[in-house]
């Protein structure tokens, strides 16, 4: 469904710590924007039941089953867009807008 890679992992475990959210799993939803791209949201929520659960690099991640289809396949990662600055992204093959990234 979605992988979470190492950076993104650590990142994710500091965010709870900062946020005193530090047992809650992360909810990670998506929304198709009317030019068909994708947009994201994610954050510390509880899980209600009919929510989907994986475990990515010990990370537990919740999903409402409404965003499941647009988020299969999904890595989230923590990078470095520009010197000392860093986010999240999402390399999504559903989104449209989506450009994997090229081998060096």
């Amino acid at each position: 469904m979605i992988t979470v890679t190492e950076e993104a992992a650590r990142q994710i475990k500091i965010s709870a710590q900062q946020g005193k959210a530090e047992g809650l799993p992360l909810r990670i939803a998506a929304t198709r924007n009317e030019d068909a791209s994708i947009h994201y949201g994610m954050g510390f929520d509880e899980s209600k039941e009919d929510d989907i659960t994986i475990t990515s690099q010990e990370v537990e991640i919740i999903i409402a089953p409404i965003s499941a289809e647009l988020l299969k396949d999904t890595v989230l990662d923590f990078v470095e867009i520009e010197p000392g600055k860093h986010q999240f992204i999402f390399m999504n093959p559903n989104d449209p807008t989506y450009t994997p990234p090229q081998d060096n």
